[in-house]
């Protein structure tokens, strides 16, 4: 199996009712949603449960919703699955993955990432902008496709999310421009997204001078298990790493393709992706082919992969699975 790694989604995984089947069922996973509710003044279960998905998909609501999500998956996994020898997260994700680290208090995550969500939202506030996935070109062509577009705005690289698919964004003509000679260079597929802002490109510098002021405020400790970080794929330990990378990661790109690549360098053969959906299990095949994946977001999967990986918690010690 090698060794094991936890992975966390990001924004856009969102969907009305994500997180309730096991919040009905496992009481700790229930009590995350009523603290968050307590940080938020907001009824984040009844969100999650009943939406609208409009309010759901409000930035500011979206990122605490999947954040606790994640982290209710994980609680109800706790004895079920062995403990990682890395986390990382995509963008938002990087957050549940510090607080299943240790390095934050669930609480102070809850309120940060609700304020990052404003920040990031307010950064590009009257400017025409857009972010589009470009599949089938290897990073370079489309950097290179991004940098013959910025005559006419910003357009930059802003998620790696594998070998073959990049995320861009940037002022709207350029991002437009981008999209078209994308598909000129031979681009799979190259199409605009449903964002409200450029995430991950240097039009969020005002969001990551306002996130580290905040962030100023915020205890953050050592990390119990390194935190593979997305500004630079480096796994992460220090408390004051841990800051300073935070702050970049709102106006940098996520590199989230080479993270799963270096954990598969330091001996991770196994994913398990806690949270809505499955779109990290399906990079990380992309990005490491001879890695397992598992993911937790229900009873079913939680079940499933309990089962699957029960074989190697027979041969753990008391202790590890004490941990897990």
């Amino acid at each position: 199996m090698g060794g094991v790694a936890y992975v966390f989604p990001g924004q856009g995984a969102q969907y009305v009712g994500m997180g309730t089947d096991l919040a009905d069922a496992v009481p700790e996973a229930a009590d995350l949603y009523r603290r968050a509710s307590q940080v938020l003044d907001l009824d984040l279960l009844e969100l999650c449960r009943t939406g609208p998905e409009e309010a759901l998909q409000r930035t500011e609501n979206t990122q605490p919703a999947i954040l606790v999500t994640s982290l209710a998956c994980l609680e109800a996994a706790r004895g079920h699955v062995p403990p990682p020898a890395l986390v990382a997260g995509l963008s938002l994700g990087e957050y549940t993955a510090l607080v299943c680290a240790g390095a934050l208090a669930f609480e102070d995550a809850v309120w940060v990432v609700r304020q990052r969500g404003l920040f990031m939202q307010e950064a590009t506030a009257g400017r025409e902008v857009a972010m589009a996935a470009v599949l089938g070109l290897p990073a370079e062509v489309v950097e290179r496709v991004c940098e013959e577009a910025s005559e006419l705005g910003v357009c930059e690289a802003a998620n790696y999310n594998a070998p073959d698919q990049v995320v861009v964004g940037g002022d709207r003509a350029a991002v437009e421009e981008a999209v078209r000679r994308a598909k000129a260079a031979g681009a799979r597929r190259a199409v605009l997204l449903a964002v409200s802002a450029p995430f991950h490109t240097r039009l969020m510098r005002p969001a990551a001078e306002r996130l580290a002021a905040l962030l100023e405020t915020v205890p953050i400790r050592d990390a119990a298990v390194p935190v593979v970080a997305n500004v630079d794929a480096q796994p992460v330990v220090r408390a004051a790493d841990i800051r300073r990378r935070l702050v970049e990661q709102v106006a940098s790109p996520v590199r989230w393709a080479q993270s799963v690549a270096r954990m598969a360098r330091d001996g991770v053969g196994t994913f398990v992706e806690f949270g809505p959906g499955t779109v990290l299990s399906g990079l990380v095949k992309r990005c490491a082919p001879g890695a397992a994946t598992h993911h937790v977001e229900d009873r079913a999967s939680l079940a499933k992969t309990a089962a699957s990986l029960a074989w190697a918690g027979e041969g753990a010690s008391q202790e590890e699975r004490s941990r897990a």
